[in-house]
């Protein structure tokens, strides 16, 4: 496929996807630096291996999860036509994002008050690298709640439709990664930590 070819739009929507997956990339390499970083810490004679992520992190696995799903049905009542259907789909998404951002916030709190910190004579490795990976998805994740306010706003001012969805489609993207980003980095944190 020549990607020279089709209308303006067309090129623009293709230009705009492939800067969204050069985007990914980065990020994933980003966290696969990280997981890297771990694997090899956790040889080291300092590692914490009796430290257990707060169960809290769990059930923020699961409202991430949900939030995909909400914005996979948003999707698809968007394509039925049913404009308030999605509307609560979207706004259910961006509610489930801040609650996975409370969710990490309050997963830091029970690190803390178990005696856990990112840094100082009281840390160790494993503590400063689930203070380090998580802190640095949520950042992420602000970024997905400010791309589903923007889908809602524009959702609400009725620039999308069934036939022209790009936005929608890029923020679902975009959205969908970082949820399975935190579902692979709580299992990494679990299991190889």
């Amino acid at each position: 496929m020549d990607l020279t070819q089709g209308t303006q739009e067309e090129k623009n929507s293709r230009a705009k996807k492939m800067m969204l997956w050069f985007s990914l990339i980065s990020l994933f390499m980003a966290f696969a630096g990280l997981t890297s970083a771990v694997i090899i810490s956790r040889k080291r004679p300092d590692w914490s291996s009796e430290l257990e992520l707060p169960n809290i992190f769990l059930i923020s696995v699961f409202v991430a999860i949900i939030s995909s799903i909400t914005f996979i049905m948003a999707k698809r009542t968007l394509i039925k036509g049913n404009r308030l259907l999605t509307s609560v789909l979207l706004i259910s998404t961006l509610g489930l994002g801040i609650i996975f951002v409370f969710l990490q916030f309050e997963g830091f709190k029970n690190l803390i008050d178990s005696g856990y910190h990112l840094t100082g004579e009281v840390s160790n490795p494993k503590a400063s690298f689930i203070f380090l990976i998580a802190f640095f998805h949520v950042l992420h994740v602000i970024a997905g709640l400010i791309c589903v306010l923007v889908v809602i706003y524009n959702h609400f001012k009725q620039k999308y439709s069934a036939i022209k969805m790009l936005g929608f489609e890029l923020a679902a993207t975009f959205w969908h990664f970082v949820g399975i980003l935190w579902v692979f980095l709580y299992l990494l944190l679990t299991f190889v930590g």
